[in-house]
């Protein structure tokens, strides 16, 4: 389980962006692998370089803020994380000489080699969008979806070829993937490299493609994802699932599914930020003389005391029966009254109502209670 961004870079919540850049730079000399003698040297580092990337953006600070590794894991991709994020002038200083690329390239490439290659060899990541219920966002709950994805081939592990002995490199040019065209001008001698236009770029020609996906490397398949959904994710936002979007190239790793949230309107329940609204509609005696009423939350029943002389449109608020958010703090619950007038009355309850009315001074039409 990741720790807490503030916690890596021993700073607290509300530390300025130069108490943030001052804490990373310090630990940055202290983890460096090349310099540092700790065996976990790398991992340490890695960890303070993400918590560094992320609260040295606005944005990003924003989100985790609010939501916690949640909101940032669901929203960002990891090369995301880190795009942006100015490390160039704290390894200066500290006598380290490299740059975005290069720290991933160094110190993030154990997972699929370096960032240049991988974002050119991994597989397309995919959005969809998914529906939950208010129910779902509430408690936390895991769901299933189906989606279509290219897979990769199981016949040829994703190579295109049926018989792999017989793919041989691309003669047009030499392997490489790349032709280079050379021009001489008045100006000088100009080169220029572009993608093979006989194996387009994958250095290799296969002569005899795997049937089942026609040496695409890829299969089209629907396939049910299950997904835990966090408690108090909201509507629009993102879910990232490392590894389950479409396959790369060759067998290259597939890229991540990115799951758009919508939360479905409830029947009963509004939901603005951590708090629900809801409507209780009571008698006009209830609101009168004062009451007892039970009221629905997503939990079960509360009671709530109305007191006397309750008026339309009178908010109560129970506390703690709202949503949850991603720090796990809970909103209210806030339940608007309404009161209910009948439209049938019997003969005694509009004695008893012109009775009341003639005690108030209040004037009616006779023909409209009398028999």
């Amino acid at each position: 389980m990741k720790r807490d961004y503030y916690e890596v870079l021993g700073v607290s919540r509300d530390a300025s962006k130069a108490e943030i850049k001052k804490a990373y730079r310090r630990l940055a000399l202290k983890y460096h692998p090349d310099k540092s003698s700790d065996p976990d040297a790398e991992e340490k580092f890695k960890e303070i370089s993400e918590a560094y990337a992320v609260l040295s953006d606005d944005e990003k600070r924003r989100q985790y803020d609010r939501f916690g590794h949640a909101g940032i894991d669901g929203r960002y991709s990891y090369e995301d994380i880190f795009r942006g994020a100015d490390f160039s002038d704290i390894f200066r200083d500290i006598g380290f000489d490299f740059g975005f690329n290069d720290l991933f390239e160094r110190f993030f490439g154990g997972f699929g080699g370096g960032f240049r290659e991988r974002k050119q060899r991994r597989g397309r990541d995919i959005v969809y969008a998914i529906s939950i219920t208010l129910e779902d966002a509430y408690f936390g709950r895991k769901r299933e979806f189906f989606i279509e994805r290219n897979e990769r081939c199981p016949s040829c592990s994703g190579t295109g070829a049926a018989d792999y002995s017989k793919v041989m490199p691309c003669s047009a040019c030499n392997g490489s993937g790349q032709v280079r065209h050379t021009q001489r001008t008045p100006f000088g001698q100009f080169t220029q490299i572009t993608v093979c236009p006989s194996c387009h770029g994958e250095g290799n020609i296969i002569q005899n493609p795997c049937r089942e996906c026609s040496g695409t490397g890829v299969q089209r398949k629907r396939r049910k994802i299950k997904v835990t959904i966090p408690k108090g994710i909201e509507d629009g936002m993102h879910l990232r699932l490392a590894g389950e979007g479409e396959a790369g190239p060759n067998g290259a790793p597939p890229g991540d599914l990115y799951l758009e949230v919508h939360i479905e309107e409830h029947e009963k329940f509004t939901r603005v930020g951590r708090d629900l609204y809801t409507t209780k509609t009571i008698s006009y005696p209830e609101a009168v003389l004062g009451s007892e009423v039970t009221v629905e939350t997503l939990e079960g029943t509360e009671t709530l005391t109305i007191p006397a002389g309750t008026q339309p449109g009178t908010v109560f608020v129970i506390k703690g029966k709202g949503m949850p958010d991603m720090h796990r703090k809970r909103g209210d619950l806030k339940v608007k009254v309404d009161i209910a007038v009948p439209k049938k009355l019997s003969s005694k309850e509009r004695e008893l109502i012109a009775q009341l009315a003639e005690e108030m001074r209040v004037p009616l039409k006779k023909s409209r209670w009398r028999r």
